[in-house]
């Protein structure tokens, strides 16, 4: 189902929404890497629900558990395990569900692919998944601490509501990680009238990150841009992706998009800090559309296994909004995609020599 990825740091997910736990397995981190069971948790705190009227009820502590690979501090080189148990799904939410397709969801592809009947809270599919991807993104920060690499996703758009400024450190504390002060309020009452009219709503994050060094990524396949446009579009609310100044470039000539240098470096940085799909030491720049929550309380046409036309309406406890607790994700499949470039990078190195 493809659960796997990275080139020299490998990084396995597995659990499902309803199951014992979620994890990770990640292999590929030298030894002596400094890695507190703190700061994996830290990242997962952000991500976990039940936190806010925002987010999903789902009471979850996500508790993480370092089965190998660490030991007084340090990774030891061996695969690093993490586990985090499920201690409040509930199953029965989903009972009269189990042999609808939930429109949206996941429910339909897979059962035409792998025969599975929708499953609890989406099985596999569910946004459960990426617990295991934010301990992983813990441990890639780990590996770039030495570079100063700091990587910060903040909301800057829900559903008509724009920010018109961006304060990360504002950001990182609200609980829809709204990056303007003046429109975070705004922002709030546009999920709250969705929630209460039995609706979602969608938005856009926007991911900055600084310190990355030049020259990470390789020419035509393993392009940076490429590597980072495909770890986003992995997340599962992900519907756009673009890098630097995207789409708005279309409108423009040559003259207004390239980057011109001086002897200090770039004057600008349209291109979101990657050229030729290496990077050229300026900030990277992402930003993604996400897609309003699925789940839905309002009634929605859909079919039954027997392909007979039915309609639903989805209880349960659910997001109203996604991007707040998709930033934490942004961040760690960043953080993977730098960290596993950066030891390819170093490999690189001594080949050369």
């Amino acid at each position: 189902m493809g659960s796997f990825s990275g080139e020299i740091l490998k990084v396995a997910t597995f659990g499902e929404s309803h199951g014992v736990g979620v994890g990770v397995v990640v292999e590929g981190v030298p030894a002596g890497i400094a890695l507190e069971q703190e700061a994996i948790q830290a990242e997962l705190d952000r991500r976990r629900p039940g936190t806010s009227p925002l987010a999903s009820a789902r009471q979850e502590a996500d508790q993480v558990e370092i089965l190998s690979g660490v030991a007084e501090g340090r990774t030891l080189g061996s695969p690093i395990a993490l586990l985090v148990r499920n201690v409040d799904a509930r199953s029965k939410d989903y009972s009269a569900l189990a042999d609808k397709f939930r429109p949206g969801h996941a429910d339909y592809t897979f059962w035409r692919k792998y025969g599975l009947p929708p499953q609890p809270g989406g099985g596999r599919s569910s946004g459960r998944e990426t617990v295991g991807r934010v301990a992983a993104g813990a441990v890639a920060r780990a590996l770039l601490a030495p570079l100063g690499v700091a990587i910060a996703a903040y909301t800057i758009q829900v559903g008509p509501v724009k920010a018109t400024a961006i304060d990360p450190a504002f950001a990182r504390e609200h609980p829809l990680r709204a990056a303007d002060p003046a429109t975070a309020q705004a922002m709030v009452d546009e999920v709250m009238a969705a929630r209460s009219d039995g609706d979602s709503v969608g938005g856009v994050l926007e991911l900055a990150i600084d310190g990355v060094p030049a020259g990470l990524g390789d020419p035509v396949f393993n392009k940076l841009d490429a590597r980072l446009g495909g770890a986003m579009f992995s997340i599962g609310a992900v519907k756009w992706v673009e890098i630097g100044d995207g789409l708005a470039v279309a409108a423009r000539r040559g003259s207004a998009n390239n980057d011109q240098m001086d002897a200090k470096g770039f004057l600008s940085n349209h291109a979101g800090g990657i050229l030729g799909g290496i990077s050229n030491g300026m900030p990277l720049v992402l930003r993604l559309a996400i897609k309003p929550t699925p789940s839905i309380a309002q009634p929605q046409r859909t079919q039954n296994l027997d392909g007979q036309a039915v309609e639903i309406s989805i209880g349960g406890r659910h997001d109203p909004c996604l991007c707040g607790r998709i930033a934490p994700v942004a961040e760690a499949m960043a953080a993977l995609v730098l960290a596993d470039l950066w030891l390819m990078q170093k490999t690189q190195a001594r080949s050369e020599a």
